[in-house]
Formats: C-alpha cells, structure tokens, sequence
C-alpha cells in the first residue's frame, strides 16, 4: 500500500497554505492497493519532533474501504457525509490542525494510514490511544507519507 500528497514530495516541505501560519486545511491525500479485506481506513498525522513528545495533528478514521483519497480542506466537524469520524488533536481540537513548529526550527509531519480489517466502534472525538487501543491486532498493512515545515522568524 502506498500513500502520497499532491501537495508535497516525500521529505519536502509541506506548504505554507497547508500550516498554521497559511490558511491550515488539510492537504490533499491519495492511496492505492490496499490489502484484500480492507473493511476501513485511519489515519493519524503526527509530529516526532515536538518539543514535549509526539503531538498528534489529525485523526481521520472509518474512512470507507473503497476510498483512495482525502481530498483537500476535510471539513473540521466530527462526522463526514461519507461516514468518516475524525479524532481529537493535540490542540484539543476535531479535525485537522497544521504544522506549528517552534519558530527556527524544522519538524517532520508523518501522515500514517492504517488499512483495518475492521470498522472502529467509536465515537467522533476519540483520542490517538484509544485509536491506536480498537486498531491493535486488526492492521491488514500501513504506509506513510512525510513532510516538513519550519517557521522562521521575521
């Protein structure tokens, strides 16, 4: 299984439109050959870097099994028209929240899809544990897809 962004090469940087310094909407994403018995999707994008331990940016989940995409600008409210819940960010916030680094320093952004031979049985607003807890022992395949962004000082 294989992921990428339109909006971004693997390891490049992310662009500003997509942080919390340009209009922070999601970029868009697209996907392919997942595992047979795919019954959904997560997706859970972090920071490594963060100065206090990982922070998670966006956690997207029951994505529909014959989904390849998340287009741009997901909608930040708890359930999508397609059945997709979306998770609690670090920020305490639903849906997706952009690159914020510190200023003058670069972070890597990880966007890990999870292919479930499962849908997840809970709720709009679920933590990353509890995701990470339902999806233990029902990952058919993963991939990933990362970019960077730095803030810089003005």
């Amino acid at each position: 299984m294989e992921i990428r962004s339109s909006a971004f090469f693997i390891g490049n940087t992310i662009p500003f439109k997509y942080t919390c310094d340009g209009e922070n909407i999601s970029p868009p994403l697209t996907w392919e050959d997942p595992p047979p018995g795919t019954k959904s999707f997560a997706l859970i994008m972090d920071d490594p870097d963060a100065p206090n331990g990982t922070f998670t940016h966006w956690i997207i989940y029951n994505i529909p099994a014959d989904s390849r995409e998340l287009p741009e600008d997901v909608a930040k409210q708890p359930k999508l028209a397609d059945g997709c819940f979306q998770g609690k960010n670090s920020f305490g916030d639903l849906g997706f929240g952009g690159p914020c680094p510190p200023k003058d320093s670069t972070h890597r952004y990880f966007f890990k899809l999870h292919a479930l031979d499962i849908m997840l049985d809970l709720p709009a607003g679920a933590s990353k544990q509890e995701i990470m807890a339902a999806i233990d022992g029902h990952v058919l395949d993963k991939a990933e897809v990362m970019g960077r962004y730095a803030r810089q000082i003005e």
